[in-house]
Order: C-alpha cells, then sequence, then structure tokens
C-alpha cells in the first residue's frame, strides 16, 4: 500500500459520518490499528493520515468510492 499522506481530511464530514454510524474514536483506533489518543490526533490533524489509514477510515465510515475525495480531500 502506498504511504501518501492526506493532509486535508474534513474533519466536519468525517465526525458527523461517525455520529451518523454511531461510530466512536475507539473504534477508529482499533480499525487503524493504533492508539484510542493516536486517532483522536489523526481525527482532529494534529498528526497526519496516511492513505492506508484513510482507506480503511473509508472502509469502517462505509462510503462508496465517489465518496472518498470529500472526505479525504478538503477544500
Amino acid at each position: 500500500m502506498c504511504k501518501g499522506v492526506i493532509a486535508m481530511l474534513n474533519i466536519a464530514k468525517v465526525r458527523g459520518r461517525m455520529a451518523e454510524l454511531n461510530i466512536s474514536q475507539k473504534d477508529v483506533a482499533k480499525a487503524l490499528g493504533i492508539a484510542a489518543p493516536t486517532a483522536s490526533q489523526k481525527l482532529n490533524r494534529v498528526r497526519p493520515m496516511d492513505l492506508d489509514e484513510a482507506e480503511k477510515l473509508a472502509a469502517l465510515l462505509k462510503l462508496e468510492d465517489n465518496q472518498f475525495g470529500e472526505y479525504f480531500f478538503a477544500q
């Protein structure tokens, strides 16, 4: 897998989708294989999220391929 960095995570869209699906930061951490504080930092753009992590998060959020850009490349 590519380890490119996703610099512009759309925090509002990701958190909104998490709320819709009742997904916690702890769930995100488990899906990404990282600690909960690290997941929080990634979700708040304190730490970068790589492409592999973004793909895992997209799967957890049940996003369609055509939705990936609006969640992971904020404008």
